[in-house]
C-alpha cells in the first residue's frame, strides 16, 4: 500500500467503485464504520460529539455517530450547515441518524468526551472561515481527543497545507489508501497516528487510477534493491568515487565514502587533491586514496568505465572550479550524485547545469536541502501555481533532468517522468551535520551497484533515516553508515 492517492485520484476510485456495482452509500457506510470502531477503541464508552460537515465527511460523521449510539455511546452530531443543503449519499446518511442534531456552537463540545473531526474531507482547497473556523478552534480547545475522518479537518490533502487553520487531531482514518497531505509537513503533524481503512473499493482499481506519488519504503523499491550473489565479487558490485575538497574540508568526503561503502558499493575511491591526500589516506582502511587535482585529471581518472557512480560537491567549495568538475563529470559514463557545493555553484544561473545533464549519459541525482533548492530552482518556487514540496520538487526533476531528492523530515524525491515519493521515517536525530554528506555516498553506492537514479534516492533517503533511528539520541554523522548493517539485515530478511 505505498500509492499516495490525491484528493482528485480518490475521487476516481469511488467513482469507479461506484460504476462497478458497489453502491456509494455503501463505501460511506463503511467509511464511518472504520471510524466509529477507531473512536470505540480509544474510548470504549464515553459521550461522543461529531462535528460534521455539508458533505461525505459529514456523511461518514453521521453512519459513525449511529453506530456508536448503538453500541451504547452517549453520541450526538454538531452540523456545520444547513441540513437542508444535505445532498445525495450524505442525505441518506442523516435520515438514517435518529440522534440530536445541534447548530454549530464552540459550547456544544463541552459535554463530551471525544471528538470525531468529519468536517472537511482530503480535498479542502480552499481557507477555513466562518462557523467551521470557530469549530476547528474550539476542537483544539477542547483538550478532547479527536478521531479525523479522512484527514484533519483544514489540511489539503494533496499538499499537506494548512489552509488557513487544522485541526490537531489524536489520530486519523482513511480510507483505501493515504493522502500525500498524510506524509507532507505541516499535515503529517496534524494527523496522529494514520489507520488506512478497507471500505471496499478493490485494488484493481489503481490499474486504472495510475497514481505517480508513493510513500517511500521497500514496497516501492525493494524488487530492484541489490542483493551480493555467492559467484559475486567486489568489482562485480561497482566502484564509486567521492571528489574530495582541499586540506581544510576532507570531512564530508570521508563521511560521502564511508556511507557509499556501507551502502554495499564494492569498491570505494576518494579523489583526493595533493594536498590533502595524507590526510585523506591517514583516516580511511577499507576506502582507497588517489591522487587527483584539477578539472583535466578528474575527466581522466572518470575516463575508466569501471568507477560508475561519483558524488561531487560535499566540501569540494564554491565556484568557477566546482562548475567545471561537474561538467566534466557528467560528460562519464557514471551515475552522478552532485551535493552540496557542487549545486550552489550553480546558484542563479543553473541552466548550464541543466544542459549538461540533460546531454550526458549519467544517471545524476541532485540532493538540495531547501536553502540549496532556493538558490537554484528560484523560478520555479516565485511560480505561484507551484505550492506545494511535492510539485516543487516535480517541476525540478523536469527542470533539471534529473532525480531531485529534496532533503527534509518529509524527504521528496521525484523523477523527470512524475514518479515522487515521500518518506515519513525521518528522526529528528538526523538535523546533524555531515549526515546529508552520508546520504549523498549512500545514493553513490546503490547506483554503483545498478540501481537507477530514482530507487537508489528513495532507498537511500528510507536507509538514512531508519539507521538514525535505530542509533538513536546522540547521533552524530560518523553513527550512520556503522548503523547500516543490522537496517540492511532487517532489509534483506523481509525482501526474501
Amino acid at each position: 500500500m505505498n500509492e499516495l492517492l490525491t484528493p482528485d485520484e480518490m475521487a476516481q476510485a469511488d467513482r469507479l467503485t461506484i460504476a462497478g456495482g458497489t453502491p456509494g452509500l455503501t463505501l460511506m457506510e463503511n467509511a464511518g464504520a472504520a471510524a466509529a470502531d477507531a473512536t470505540a477503541a480509544l474510548m470504549p464508552q464515553g459521550r461522543v460529539t461529531v462535528v460534521a460537515g455539508p458533505g461525505n465527511n459529514g456523511g461518514d460523521g453521521f453512519v459513525a455517530a449511529r453506530l456508536l449510539a448503538e453500541r451504547g455511546h452517549n453520541a450526538k452530531v454538531v452540523l456545520v450547515g444547513d441540513p437542508d443543503r444535505l445532498k445525495g449519499d450524505a442525505r441518506a446518511a442523516f435520515e438514517r441518524w435518529r440522534g440530536p442534531v445541534e447548530a454549530a456552537s464552540p459550547d456544544a463540545l463541552n459535554d463530551c468526551d471525544i471528538i470525531i473531526d468529519a468536517l472537511f474531507g482530503a480535498g479542502l482547497d480552499r481557507p477555513v472561515e466562518g462557523a467551521a473556523r470557530a469549530m476547528i478552534e474550539a476542537m483544539n480547545a477542547s483538550g478532547k481527543p479527536i478521531i479525523a475522518v479522512d484527514l484533519p479537518s483544514g489540511i489539503n490533502g494533496a499538499t499537506g497545507a494548512v489552509m488557513g487553520l487544522a485541526v490537531k487531531a489524536t489520530q486519523t482514518v482513511t480510507f483505501f489508501r493515504r493522502k500525500p497531505g498524510h506524509l507532507l509537513f505541516p499535515g503529517r503533524l496534524h494527523c496522529g497516528p494514520v489507520t488506512v481503512a478497507d471500505i471496499g473499493i478493490a485494488p484493481s482499481v489503481l490499474d486504472a487510477v495510475q497514481p505517480r506519488t508513493f510513500a517511500n519504503g521497500p514496497g516501492l523499491w525493494g524488487a530492484a534493491f541489490p542483493r551480493p550473489r555467492i559467484d559475486g565479487h567486489k568489482y562485480s558490485r561497482g566502484h564509486a568515487v567521492v571528489v574530495s575538497g582541499g586540506l581544510s574540508t576532507t570531512g564530508a568526503a570521508r563521511l560521502a565514502a564511508r556511507g557509499a561503502l556501507r551502502a554495499g558499493a564494492g569498491l570505494v575511491t576518494i579523489a583526493s587533491p595533493r594536498e590533502a591526500l595524507a590526510v585523506n589516506a591517514a583516516s580511511n582502511l577499507a576506502i582507497m586514496v588517489r591522487p587527483v587535482d584539477g578539472v583535466a585529471e578528474l575527466a581522466e581518472f572518470l575516463g575508466d568505465p569501471r568507477r560508475n557512480a561519483v558524488v561531487l560537491g560535499p566540501g569540494g567549495g564554491v565556484g568557477e572550479t566546482m562548475r567545471q568538475q561537474v561538467t566534466a563529470t557528467l560528460r562519464s559514463k557514471a551515475g552522478v550524485v552532485l551535493d552540496a557545493d557542487a549545486l550552489t555553484s550553480f546558484a542563479g544561473d543553473p541552466e548550464p547545469l541543466f544542459a549538461a545533464i540533460k546531454a550526458g549519459v549519467a544517471n545524476t541525482v541532485l540532493t538540495p536541502h531547501s536553502g540549496e533548492f532556493a538558490r537554484i530552482f528560484n523560478k520555479i518556487i516565485d511560480n505561484s501555481k507551484v505550492n506545494s514540496k511535492l510539485e516543487m520538487a516535480r517541476a525540478a526533476a523536469r527542470a533539471s533532468g534529473a532525480v531531485l531528492l529534496f532533503k527534509g523530515p518529509d524527504t521528496v524525491v521525484a523523477a523527470p517522468d512524475g514518479r515522487a515519493s515521500i518518506a515519513n521515517n525521518a528522526p529528528p536525530y538526523l538535523a546533524t551535520a555531515g549526515a546529508g554528506d552520508v546520504l549523498a555516498g549512500m545514493i553513490a553506492g546503490l547506483l554503483a551497484q545498478g540501481m537507477a537514479g530514482f530507487e537508489a534516492a528513495s532507498a537511500a533517503a528510507w536507509l538514512h533515516g531508519e539507521a538514525a533511528a535505530a542509533f538513536g539520541p546522540g547521533l552524530i554523522a560518523e553513527d550512520l553508515p556503522e548503523a547500516l548493517p543490522a537496517v540492511y539485515r532487517r532489509l534483506v530478511e523481509g525482501l526474501r
